[in-house]
């Protein structure tokens, strides 16, 4: 798969811990401690929140509630899966990584309503499609938006000079409209930059194109549709780079070694920013970002949640509402690439200026049209785990040789098993 955010944010949480960052954690009713409506106790991952709005949240409500925060390694879903169902322990407020939320909703009740407290009267400052991925299907929000991932085409703009292609943003968009207006571009880079890629793998274009879609791999009514129309043609387009010869075949082993050097393009989400500049810091200056072919889709993005346990539900929503408001959203783009679900914060001096890395573009200008232009989309609890055979049958593909249509047979045949095993008819 595509080089994610996880990896970073699990790095990141790694070295709170030997640090010492890492706090216990703390109790919520039902814990075995007090239930003390003063203390409360907010579990997160490194990178999931800013580090600096969370330690003004401690001062900013500190004549009410003491907010002790919990910087959790590891498994943080599985951690808190565990924690849930043993009743002990459980923090006032937590985090949900967006790739678990629909996993969490079948067990709403685990968690408060938001709407109850007070985030139906809010919610229209957060982008629709974002906050519908945490309402169960009664219409119970249990999560409130702390961030998304709008994806773009990020690409060399030396390289597309050398090429003698445009370089500007918006005529580079225009000339990768469509998938196919991309992989023509790319075979146009790769003859005349020999030795370079457009993409890095094919499951990377595969994820993408499922995204920009208004179904993925289970409907509404429970029932596999990873075998009609809209998936094979996700998996054709993935396949088109293999064929013609522009994929790099690339894992997240070997990507930080092949960033700065063999690939031309990089499909990603607006957090993928911080990757590239970390993983080639003598590129800067040389990357510039437009709109992606096909049109937008969604990686990452998470949710802060209050636990039913939770001891002092106003306080707490009070906290996450003042974390998460639309100024306090564009620090967190400024601290930590955390890019916004309130689109308010994109106007905002803190992500509006001109980012050195990607030659003083303005990337705001391509991620925040992108962001509003996501499409609504189901996504149900086991759809992570029934894509899984795609990706891995892609990588057969790339690693093994696999013919794509044989390839192709396999990840349906093992998709349907692994739906039916999760309940899926």
């Amino acid at each position: 798969m595509d080089l994610s955010r996880r990896g970073f944010l699990q790095a990141a949480a790694l070295t709170a811990a030997a640090s010492g960052l890492t706090v216990a954690c703390g109790g919520g009713s039902g814990s075995g401690g007090t239930k003390n409506g003063k203390n409360l106790t907010l579990w997160y991952w490194g990178g999931a929140l800013s580090d600096k709005v969370v330690a003004e949240a401690k001062t900013h409500f500190g004549g009410q509630v003491k907010l002790t925060t919990a910087s959790i390694g590891g498994d943080f879903k599985q951690k808190l899966t565990t924690t849930l169902a043993a009743g002990t322990s459980v923090p006032d407020i937590t985090g949900i990584k967006g790739e678990d939320m629909a996993s969490f909703l079948p067990n709403a009740a685990r968690f408060l309503d938001l709407n109850d407290l007070g985030f139906k009267k809010i919610s229209s400052q957060y982008l629709g499609w974002k906050t519908k991925l945490a309402q169960t299907e009664d219409g119970k929000q249990i999560g409130f938006p702390i961030d998304i991932g709008p994806t773009a085409l990020f690409y060399r703009a030396d390289l597309f000079e050398k090429a003698g292609l445009p370089t500007d943003p918006d005529k580079v968009a225009a000339e990768a409209k469509t998938w196919d207006d991309y992989f023509a571009l790319g075979t146009h880079l790769k003859k005349k930059v020999p030795g370079t890629y457009l993409v890095n793998n094919l499951g990377a274009v595969f994820n993408m194109t499922v995204g920009q879609g208004t179904q993925r791999f289970i409907d509404k009514d429970n029932h596999f549709i990873g075998d009609q129309d809209h998936i094979r043609a996700a998996w054709t387009t993935a396949i088109r780079p293999y064929t013609l010869g522009l994929d790099a075949k690339i894992n997240d082993n070997s990507w930080n070694a092949a960033i700065g050097k063999s690939l031309t393009t990089e499909l990603g989400a607006a957090w993928h920013a911080l990757d590239i500049e970390q993983a080639a810091p003598g590129t800067k200056g040389k990357w510039r970002v437009c709109a992606m072919p096909g049109g937008p889709a969604n990686q990452g993005g998470s949710y802060l949640a209050l636990p039913r346990q939770c001891r002092n539900p106003e306080e707490a929503f009070k906290i996450i509402s003042w974390i998460l408001s639309p100024s306090n959203d564009a620090r967190g783009f400024t601290d930590a690439a955390i890019f916004p679900a309130a689109p308010a914060a994109y106007s905002m001096p803190a992500m509006t200026g001109p980012d050195a890395f990607f030659g003083g573009q303005k990337i705001i200008e391509v991620f925040g049209p992108a962001a509003k232009a996501i499409p609504d989309s189901y996504e149900a609890p086991a759809d992570a785990a029934v894509m899984a055979p795609y990706m891995t049958e892609l990588t057969n593909i790339e690693s093994k040789g696999k013919k794509p249509d044989d390839a192709w047979k396999d990840a349906v045949s093992q998709a349907k098993q692994i739906a039916r095993r999760q309940g899926v008819s």
